[in-house]
């Protein structure tokens, strides 16, 4: 079933948010860091990875959750951030390292926490697998409503952790979707040279738990089967397991030279952006006109604008604050 007209707008809004997002903040990263890189520099230190292209997964998925429902994401997280209800001031604040973070500035962009919408990510890969099923077994024991959704890339899939926790959400039949990002690459590597199955999806067989695929990053089509799934996970049915092919448009992080992609990969990627082809898919469809696109993607730059203004103009964490929210007492 295709999503709604309202969902579709939702969709939109989501996805153009966090493309202008990323694009602000990857302006921003190069501050200070020309004309040598060094990525401690700039007024965002460190590594940045952006999610541009795979924003379809995020709004797909999402669209179905609610605030109590509970999401960890991956060290590429913005698009899921965006999509769940992050505050988005509050997280540009945490990317610049500001006393107005969500964590104070001390997470930074690998490690966004909002407990007011149930969403943490980690660098670690697959390390947001065993907090997501561990959420899930908390509801079911409790009697609580909601559902717990991992987002992981197909890399995460050959870690033994996301067995252990696929293993243990299966055997205790929980309110759980893992949702694979497959973009093909694991930094450098592909998933051709690192994986024994050419769809991780089928490993879903092993746990006796459903599992399916849905080809070429549509939001469309991404909607629907996680409509099912997380259904499936509302109805006390267990887990799932939703396999996504999407593409990142950028380089694994910002400074990526991208050398190990094959001749002409990023030009045919470029010519599949999922952003344009939803705006002419909804005004072939019906389902928006001109002006309420171009509305959406203004009130969208106005909200990046602003949030990015918020978080320059806040302070920095005071130094006699250095220990707090990392010692426990």
């Amino acid at each position: 079933m295709s999503p709604t007209r309202d969902e579709q707008h939702w969709m939109y809004r989501m996805m153009v948010t966090s493309r202008r997002f990323e694009e602000a903040i990857a302006k921003i990263y190069f501050e200070g860091k020309t004309p040598v890189f060094n990525m401690a520099k700039g007024p965002i230190p460190g590594e940045m990875h952006l999610s541009d292209g795979q924003e379809p997964v995020a709004v797909g998925v999402c669209a179905h959750l609610e605030p109590h429902d509970v999401v960890t994401a991956t060290h590429r997280p913005h698009h899921q951030a965006i999509a769940k209800g992050v505050d988005l001031d509050r997280m540009a604040a945490e990317i610049f390292g500001k006393a107005t973070g969500l964590s104070g500035g001390r997470g930074g962009h690998m490690h966004i926490f909002d407990a007011d919408v149930n969403f943490a990510c980690s660098g670690i890969i697959a390390q947001g697998m065993g907090p997501a099923v561990g959420a899930a077994l908390s509801r079911k024991m409790q009697g609580k409503p909601g559902v717990a959704v991992a987002f992981v890339g197909e890399g995460a899939v050959n870690q033994g952790g996301w067995h252990e926790a696929m293993n243990l959400a299966a055997v205790w039949q929980l309110p759980f979707v893992c949702v694979i990002e497959d973009n093909a690459w694991g930094i450098s590597v592909s998933k051709r040279a690192s994986t024994a199955v050419a769809h991780n999806h089928v490993r879903a067989a092993a746990y006796g738990i459903p599992g399916v695929r849905v080809e070429g990053n549509d939001p469309y089509a991404i909607h629907a089967a996680a409509g099912e799934a997380i259904a499936r996970a509302r109805a006390g049915e267990g887990p799932s397991l939703l396999e996504v092919e999407t593409f990142r448009l950028a380089g694994h992080f910002m400074g990526d030279a991208e050398g190990y992609r094959p001749e002409g990969e990023k030009d045919a990627l470029f010519a599949r952006d999922p952003i344009p082809a939803m705006r002419a898919r909804m005004l072939d469809e019906g389902s928006a006109t001109e002006a309420e696109l171009a509305g959406i993607e203004a009130a969208a730059a106005a909200r990046v604008d602003a949030a990015i203004a918020f978080a320059r103009e806040s302070a920095d964490p005071a130094p006699e604050d250095a220990l707090t929210r990392v010692f426990a007492a």
